[in-house]
């Protein structure tokens, strides 16, 4: 609560990918549960995906009904992302992006024009950290511009050195260096092969780059930045970017209690498999999903299919019909369904945090996605690692290196069934002890952070004071100018 005695209002706006809407959702009922009135943006083609995969909010125009009847203010409204509901945005990826860096800006800033005339006073802008634009529409509009990280605090990081990266020869030069990058502030040695993809090219020049570059100019306009990691987890990092502007890190952003949300985040349908998992045996079956977005070579599948076939070890896989390309939607080798018979259910989608919450679960396979990586310590689920993008070669490194609680699935650079088939074995068996001794550590260090002393807890509320101030006195500049 402000000076005035009014509750602070803030604009949440989240990234139109799975991955970032699932932890901008939560964030607003975090602040919501703290006392913020919430006016969250969703994109239309979001919105259409979600209310139309889940039954619990099929037809109805407001993700948030059910906890606005637990007495949070929060508002919600969509805007167009440029492109029509029916576009193909997996398929045409660089389209969508680019309408997201030319387009996207325009319709926000409409949507935001409506709510200052038509809803109580805005005071802040939470934006997640990739869009170009929050900064520079915060200062048109007078608001305090908070951004929102959804990644490691590592990643972010690198992202925001990118300038000290190119100049050292490490991103964006014909001859990349090969040695470690060991000269950032915070940052540990890091392998090339373990920077994010996008920079690990030698030309950076297609529209994820631009979005990249941009959106890290804007970040640093930011008033304080937001961070879904966990102090303990990521000290030396976030202490050096403290020292550029407050950052605080504020995770894992979870629904309350870790259960199933109860506003409806999912962009497809979820496939219920409980009853199949409560026949098998407490750690014996391998879950496997490599996330809601990256593609993956069909080779690759198909070794690592025929590794889990070899393995004989039970399995969930979510397998999105258009992980290889949208024409081939049976992307699987010939007779796998068939081979794998009742050890195997292979699903599109699920809720993931209650599939790794079940017991019967052993280990996952995944593409090392930073909530899958968050949830699954959570559940003590150790994790065999097959990054595609992004930043899931950097959390790779933090996983396998660094925290030790998962394992490369290949360490050469093509995947073979064999190795797949003895890797899963290894993960699944008594070999992998030390791994989930080191996840219970984590999970340990999260619990205690989102305890009511905890890291998390007390770095979000001194987040929401020093806002609060800082509202304050933005509105005390303008009152007295």
């Amino acid at each position: 609560m402000s000076e005035s005695g009014k509750k602070p209002h803030a604009i949440v706006i989240s990234y139109p990918l799975q991955g970032h809407v699932i932890p901008g959702v939560h964030l607003a009922i975090k602040l919501a549960s703290k006392g913020f009135t919430i006016t969250y943006i969703n994109t239309q083609y979001v919105h259409n995906q979600i209310t139309t995969g889940d039954k619990t909010v099929n037809g109805q125009g407001d993700i948030f009904a059910e906890v606005r009847k637990r007495g949070l203010d929060i508002r919600y409204t969509t805007v167009c992302d440029g492109l029509p509901l029916d576009f193909d945005r997996s398929l045409n990826h660089d389209q969508f992006f680019a309408s997201l860096l030319h387009v996207f800006s325009a319709h926000v800033e409409e949507a935001v024009k409506k709510i200052l005339k038509s809803g109580p006073p805005v005071d802040c802008l939470i934006a997640d950290t990739f869009f170009v634009w929050p900064g520079s529409l915060a200062k048109k509009y007078g608001l305090v511009y908070v951004s929102f990280w959804t990644e490691p605090a590592l990643v972010f990081s690198l992202y925001y050195n990118l300038d000290v990266l190119r100049f050292n020869g490490h991103f964006g030069c014909i001859d990349l260096r090969e040695d470690p990058v060991d000269y950032l502030p915070g940052v540990g040695p890091i392998e090339p092969k373990d920077l994010p993809s996008y920079v690990q090219e030698m030309y950076p020049t297609s529209v994820v780059h631009q979005i990249i570059f941009k959106a890290f100019k804007d970040a640093k306009q930011a008033d304080f930045v937001l961070c879904n990691t966990v102090q303990e987890l990521e000290s030396g990092a976030i202490a050096a970017l403290n020292k550029t502007k407050p950052f605080y890190a504020i995770g894992p952003i979870f629904p309350t209690g870790f259960t199933k949300s109860c506003v409806a985040t999912s962009l497809w349908s979820e496939s219920d498999c409980a009853h199949w998992l409560d026949t098998k045996p407490p750690g014996s079956v391998l879950y496997v999903s490599f996330g809601s977005y990256a593609h993956m070579k069909k080779n690759d599948l198909h070794e690592i299919a025929n590794g889990i076939l070899e393995s004989q070890i039970s399995f969930v896989w979510v397998l999105r019909p258009d992980i290889v390309s949208a024409e081939d939607q049976n992307p699987l080798p010939d007779g796998f369904r068939a081979a794998s018979g009742e050890r195997g259910m292979i699903i599109p989608w699920c809720c993931q945090i209650t599939v790794l919450n079940h017991p019967a679960i052993g280990g996952s396979l995944t593409h090392c996605g930073w909530n899958s990586i968050l949830e699954s310590i959570w559940c003590g689920v150790p994790l065999l690692c097959f990054p595609l993008l992004t930043d899931q070669f950097t959390n790779r490194k933090l996983v396998v290196d660094d925290w030790k609680i998962g394992m490369n699935l290949c360490d050469r650079v093509l995947v073979t069934s064999g190795e797949v088939s003895r890797k899963v074995k290894c993960l699944m068996s008594n070999k992998s002890d030390e791994l989930k001794k080191g996840i219970k550590r984590m999970k340990d260090q999260m619990e205690k952070a989102l305890g009511k002393d905890g890291s998390s807890e007390k770095n979000l509320d001194q987040c929401i004071a020093e806002l609060t101030a800082t509202i304050e006195k933005k509105k005390g500049s303008v009152a007295g100018g």
